[in-house]
């Protein structure tokens, strides 16, 4: 990102590189705990839970490679490492030791609920982002018309 761009943005690049890497920690663990949940879960209605858990870690990956492709795109480089995705997270990780259905549902739905706290703050971000781009657009209106009113 260019320098007018930060200056648009209006946030510390090196923030919100921050708060994706973080995010992007939480997806990979989240991928994991559902790949994994889907490998060793025992119980009844066993073939559903299995289905769910394995199309979640498909989309739990597809939003780390969002994160990644947009911390690169702000110069910043994702967490390289594993073992530094827990020094990132905001929702920590929950291994499935005991297999059972409800433990492993309970477990992962206590990390989408986590997820929903830390999405809802970027929301936040989003929206003032707007906020600007549409503050900084009506200025721009405002100075064509004068300028063509002149």
């Amino acid at each position: 990102m260019g320098t007018q761009g930060r200056k648009i943005v209006g946030t510390d690049v090196k923030d919100l590189v921050n708060l994706l890497n973080k995010a992007y920690s939480d997806e990979w663990l989240a991928y994991y705990q559902y790949w994994i949940g889907s490998k060793v879960v025992k119980g009844p209605n066993k073939e559903a839970v299995i289905a769910e858990l394995t199309l979640h870690a498909t989309e739990e990956l597809a939003h780390a490679t969002l994160l990644t492709t947009r911390i690169i795109q702000l110069g910043g480089t994702p967490v390289t490492k594993p073992q530094d995705w827990y020094k990132f997270t905001n929702c920590g990780y929950d291994a499935p030791d005991d297999p059972f259905i409800v433990k492993v549902l309970e477990q992962n739905i206590k990390g989408e609920q986590c997820a929903i706290k830390t999405y809802n703050m970027f929301l936040s971000i989003l929206s003032q982002e707007v906020e600007h781009e549409e503050d900084l657009q009506a200025l721009l209106e405002d100075v064509e018309i004068i300028m063509k009113n002149r």
